[in-house]
């Protein structure tokens, strides 16, 4: 089983740090066990990395999935990335259409499809992403998460219930407080966490993070 297999695998409550941007922070978060990070390449973001300067995400291969998180991104420079052996899977985490990531799938390329959630109105095409996961976020105009807002979580159940062959990754306003009422609600294959595991945003904290991995200790 691939780490990123493992990592969607719905039978228990695995977890993603999002936002890395410090080869350092990767470093403790593979000591600490986390099942993937999320690397964000949308120049717009707080989180930002350069392309560039994500070289050292090769040195983690085998020590958790590593996910490219985009926002309305042409393919071009994912798949480079994904090539390139630096990430994982794709997630997009915009506006995309499942026309727009058709072709991660015809490239073999997995994808986590984001979606921010107002309602269950913005659910109703999720399953012709046919993505390897839906990751449901709080809706973020213009800023695409990361702000630590919450969402309804009935929301959440109520996919989970309609979609239950689709992995589900549950973000939005996750902090080590309410981390266990999450998973146990929502029971989602994951929870994703960026600010609610921040000193600031970028820079990681491990107490946080090993906070939240104890609330998923069930």
């Amino acid at each position: 089983m691939s780490l990123l297999d493992r990592f969607l695998d719905p039978s228990f409550v695995s977890l993603k740090i999002c936002g890395v941007t410090m080869r350092a922070d990767a470093v403790a978060l593979a000591g600490l066990g986390v099942g993937a990070i999320g690397v964000n390449f949308w120049p717009r973001s707080k989180r930002y990395l350069a392309p560039g300067e994500a070289g050292w995400l090769r040195e983690f291969a085998d020590c958790f999935a590593r996910v490219g998180v985009f926002v309305n991104e042409e393919p071009t420079l994912p798949l480079r990335l994904f090539r390139e052996g630096l990430i994982d899977a794709v997630q997009a985490h915009g506006d995309e259409s499942p026309e727009d990531v058709r072709i991660y799938r015809e490239e073999g390329v997995p994808l986590i499809k984001g979606i921010g959630v107002k309602g269950a109105d913005d659910l109703k095409r999720a399953e012709d992403y046919k993505a390897s996961a839906i990751l449901l976020d709080a809706h973020a105009p213009g800023v695409y998460g990361g702000t630590g807002a919450t969402f309804d979580w009935n929301t959440a159940v109520d996919f989970k219930i309609r979609h239950p062959d689709i992995p589900l990754i549950l973000a939005g306003g996750i902090v080590p407080e309410n981390a266990r009422e999450a998973a146990m609600m929502v029971r989602p294959a994951a929870l994703d966490v960026a600010s609610g595991a921040e000193i600031s945003p970028g820079v990681k904290d491990m107490e946080k993070v090993a906070a939240l991995l104890e609330a998923l200790n069930f």
